[in-house]
Order: C-alpha cells, then structure tokens, then sequence
C-alpha cells in the first residue's frame, strides 16, 4: 500500500520534478518507509512506500525495467501474483525483485492493456511505455484503491489523493453542480468521474486510461458485474456452500500474501466476526484483533464490546479494545477530515482514523468487513425497496435518496440549483442491462458504484493516514461476481446477509448473528448537542462559509435550530452533512 502520483506533458515542456515532490510530500503518511521519483523525456513520477510484500530495496519504486523500457508506480496489493509470476517466468521472463510491483511491469508487457483482466487485487498504477511514449493507468475493479487525476494546461497529472493535485497547483476552486447534487443525495456518495471540485476526477473502478505524448487520451472498462442467475440452479445449501469456499479464498490470499503481520478490525458484527472465525479455520494462531468504543448517549450505547469480546475469547485472540472520550473525537476530527480525499458524511470515519492510529503501533495490515452489507444485502432498506410499488428509480429514492430535489434546491444558494442530477443518473444506472430483478440492480448499482464512495474510501482514507494497509475480502472480485448470481431471497431473508448468517451459525456466538444490524457507533456525532453542535454552529456561522454563498441561511438556520430534528431515510444528520463539506473546503481548498 502506498501512495503514486505523477506528471505527463504534452505542451513540450519538461516535467516539472518540484510539482511531483510537492504531491509526494502530500502522500507521506500513505508510505512512510521510501520515497523515489523517476523522469523520463516528457513523464515524472513519483512514489510513497509502505512496505508489505518485500521488504527489500529491490522492491521500491518507482520500478524501473531497463530491458523493457517500462516504469511504474503502484499502489495496492496483487493477491494472485505468485501464480501470474511463475506464468511469465515460463515466458521468458526473468526478475530482479520478489513482489508484486515487477509482476505487473512484465504482465504488462507480456500482456499489453488485457494485463489488468489478469490481476486479482487491490489496484491502481500508472505504467510509462518509454518506447510507445504512453502511460498507462488502471484502476481496480472495485475501486478499492483510489487515483485522482486532472487533464488540463498541456499535461496530465495524477495522484492517490485530491490533496496532493490540489498541492501541485493549478487547481480551481470552483464546486461541480452536478458533483454536490450527488454529494448531498447519495450521502457523501459522488460517482466517478466527479468530484466536488471541478479541477479534480477519479478513475472509475473497472477502467484503465492510455495517454498518449502528444494529448490523445481514451478510457476504457474493463469489468462490468452480471447480476443474473447462472445456467444450473442451485439450492440454498449449494450456494452457502459456494459462498463459504470463495469468502475462505479469499480471507486467505488475503493473510498468505504479506510479509508483515495480518490483523482483525473487529467491530462486534456478523462481518468482522465472522473472519476472526474464518481466519482460525485457515489455521492462523495468535491473531491480533482490534475494537474502539465512544461514549455512550442516553439514546445509544458507544460500543459493541458486548460482541466483539466473545469473539475474541473464543478463538483466544490477541485483543486489544480502545476507549475514546468524546472530548478525543472533537479534537481530532480536524486531522481525520485533513486525510480524507474527498467529504465523507459517515460518522464513523473519525472513528477508523482514531482506531486505525492505535492499530498501526501494532501491524502494518488488516482485514476488514465492510462490503458484506452491499454484496449480501444487509440494510433494512433492501426490504422497504423489494416490497414498495412503483418504478425502479422511485423505489430506490423513496427509501435511499438524503434529500429529494426539492429540499436540495431550498438547501443552496442560486450558483448551485439545477436539475435533478441525481435521479437521473440512479435511473440510468438502474437500467443498465445485465441484471435480473429489480433488487439485481439495486445490489450492483451498490457494489459497482456507491460502495465506492461510502464505505470503501472511508477506510482507505483513515486506514492509510497511518501507513496501514486494510483488506476488505467481501470485496473480493471473485466472491461479489458469485454473490451477484445468487437468488436475492438467499441474501434478504432473516433479516439480510441470511447465507452468512447459515455461514456462521455454530462458529459465532448466536448473540453476534441475531442481533440487529449494528454500525460503528459515534453516538455524539449522531445526536447532535452539546460541544459538538457548537462545533458545527461556528463553521456553518463562519464568514468563509457565508462568502461562499453555497447554502441558503434559512434552511441552514432550521437546520440549527433543531438540529436532531433533521435526519436522512437512513438515520444520518442533514446538519453534519452541511457542517462537514463546508469545512472540508475551509480544510483543503480554502
């Protein structure tokens, strides 16, 4: 895990090497352990290294093959590559380190762009062809990893994150209407290739981008998920135990391809639980597991220690449980919205970052459950979905959507009001062919899009703001294509996620799979009061944000008024959402 970026011109002009040492100086915290920068006629690159997977020198980038005339910058983990390895080696290939980085520079030239269909993992690189004079860019097919990139003023830049654009320069200011309409529908949720910021775009999960010296420039998908009944039925213990042999897969490349120590983020839920249990399936001892807890509300325990703490006692794992004061969370929620690369309205991303700074003292990786909802249909608004009359998109705004159009327009100010962006993009996303049944669409529409956003980056971002590495194996490619075909009432019955519920029946306390669908409880963020509604009265009362003239003062006075009055369908604070983004921009734009 690290953080890449770099610069292509193609104006003439050489590569400025101080605006890539100024995005490296950015990505410090993703790679703490190297840093290296490469130029090459009109490309400059640069690396962050956080070591996992040889530890030695060889293995630093960027990487350059001198025979091949390639380069790379890389960041993720390829979980497949000893096998594509041993491939290439049979050839012809010969290699000069013992990770994954050199596996992808020879899949690339054995391969050319098809070497991505090849790659299982967590991804995004840039490769520079110096003989074709083209860089070659992906992105992995769940968006696990994250790239950043601006075309623009004669060259193309990219980075790990919007931060380190925004530090080489160059980049407006100005907000993306259509980009905050989503921002503000989807909770927080803004597909690729928007941002918030005109200036800055995201790969799309499943793409790669050629560009070419001269400017010429295409994107391209390379993976688009079926959601359809396979050719022989299956019954529903066939397909628990299908599901049990690809999520074991899974946990396992994810604890055997690492040089460093592999831990549990272990939350007290059937996800994280159910890989403590799995893990020691696969035989792993002395498993190290992590739990956080806040302060409790009078409406709302702040920990799930209740459950996590038999897990841990069962499988006799290391444990280590942390207590955060809310007088912690407000003093450090400066420095968690810092590292996040684009607004995140989640209340629990203060929480991963504080959780992720005492993990890392301890190890470099660690696997965690998020995915599992999406892919297994865990929310309890699937339901309200499947059982609601009406057309696709009306189902799913009814029971998803933050603000419906009409409120957006009296949250913001006149720059800002446009059409309804947002349902036109949901209902184009929801008609896309491939998809069997109405809840077919919504779980790929879920998995290939707004997971990417809410709940992926979230833990990208507050995991690597500390140099440590989180691997999510429900987002295994393989097990969400499975999980895809299999009929919805195997995932939405008892309550949702039913076959990892059968899954882990006899191997979790029935406590931990019976319970209600919990989430990583910040109490004090979600019932707004006290310190922390003073917190968000002086940034949305600030004269930046008044200057900005992005929201309307009657709706954000209403909004202060009774601020635990005003929740989304899925129980989020419209008052945080405001307060959030607006500082945010005050954080990392100005």
């Amino acid at each position: 895990m690290c953080g890449i970026c770099g610069e292509l011109r193609f104006d003439g002009r050489s590569p400025n090497l101080g605006t890539v040492h100024r995005m490296m100086e950015r990505l410090e915290r993703r790679g703490p352990d190297h840093a290296g920068s490469h130029s090459d006629g009109p490309l400059a690159m640069g690396h962050r290294r956080l070591s996992i997977i040889d530890l030695s020198a060889h293995a630093n980038q960027p990487m350059v093959d001198q025979d091949l005339d390639l380069a790379i910058v890389f960041n993720g983990t390829i979980y497949n590559y000893p096998e594509l390895r041993e491939e290439l080696i049979a050839l012809g290939y010969h290699f000069f380190s013992h990770g994954d980085t050199e596996v992808i520079l020879k899949a690339y030239q054995a391969w050319g762009e098809a070497c991505v269909e090849r790659l299982h993992g967590m991804f995004a690189f840039a490769v520079w062809d110096s003989d074709r004079q083209r860089l070659f860019v992906a992105r992995d097919r769940m968006g696990i990893k994250p790239l950043y990139y601006r075309y623009a003023d004669g060259c193309f830049r990219f980075a790990s994150t919007s931060q380190a654009l925004i530090a080489a320069g160059g980049v407006s200011s100005d907000l993306d209407s259509v980009a905050l309409h989503h921002l503000f529908s989807l909770h927080a949720v803004v597909p690729a290739p928007r941002t918030v910021l005109r200036g800055v775009r995201k790969l799309d999960p499943g793409h790669y981008l050629v560009i070419e010296a001269d400017g010429r420039w295409r994107k391209q998908r390379y993976w688009t998920l079926e959601a359809r009944r396979p050719d022989r039925s299956m019954d529903e213990t066939e397909w628990t135990e299908a599901i049990h042999g690809a999520l074991m897969e899974a946990v396992r490349r994810r604890i055997e391809i690492s040089d460093v120590p592999v831990g549990v983020l272990l939350s007290g839920g059937l996800d994280s639980s159910l890989l403590v249990a799995l893990l020691a399936e696969a035989g792993v001892k002395d498993l190290l597991t992590f739990s956080v807890g806040f302060e409790d509300q009078p409406e709302e325990k702040g920990s799930e220690f209740e459950y996590s703490d038999p897990v841990a006692e069962r499988y006799a794992t290391r444990h280590h449980k942390y207590r955060i004061p809310n007088s912690e969370v407000l003093n450090r929620l400066p420095e968690a919205v810092d590292n996040m690369t684009e607004p995140m309205f989640g209340q629990d991303a203060v929480a991963f970052y504080l959780l992720a700074e005492q993990v890392s003292k301890s190890v470099k990786v660690v696997q965690s459950g998020q995915g599992a909802d999406e892919v297994f249909a865990g929310y309890f608004w699937y339901p309200r979905m499947v059982e609601a009359p009406g057309e696709p998109l009306e189902r799913f705004r009814a029971h998803y959507f933050d603000r419906d159009h009409d409120e957006y327009l009296e949250m913001v100010g006149p720059a800002y009001r446009g059409l309804d962006y947002t349902g036109a993009k949901i209902g184009r996303r929801l008609r896309q062919p491939g998809a069997d049944e109405f809840i077919d669409q919504v779980l790929r529409l879920d998995v290939t899009t707004l997971i990417v956003d809410d709940p992926v980056k979230r833990v990208d971002n507050m995991t690597m703001a500390w140099g440590l590495e989180a691997r999510v194996p429900f987002l295994d490619h393989k097990l969400v294509e499975l999980a895809a075909q299999m009929p919805p009432e195997y995932k939405l019955g008892g309550g949702g996620k039913q076959v990892l519920k059968r899954i882990a029946r006899g191997r979790l306390p029935d406590a931990v799979i019976d319970r209600p669908k919990g989430y990583f409880p910040v109490p004090a963020l979600k019932y707004v009061r006290g310190p922390f509604l003073e917190f968000m009265r002086d940034i949305l009362d600030s004269r930046a944000c008044r200057e900005r003239g992005l929201y309307r003062r009657a709706y954000v006075e209403k909004l202060l008024d009774a601020p635990e009055s005003h929740h989304t369908r899925i129980l989020g604070s419209k008052l945080w959402h405001l307060a959030l983004l607006e500082y945010w921009l005050q954080r990392n734009v100005g």
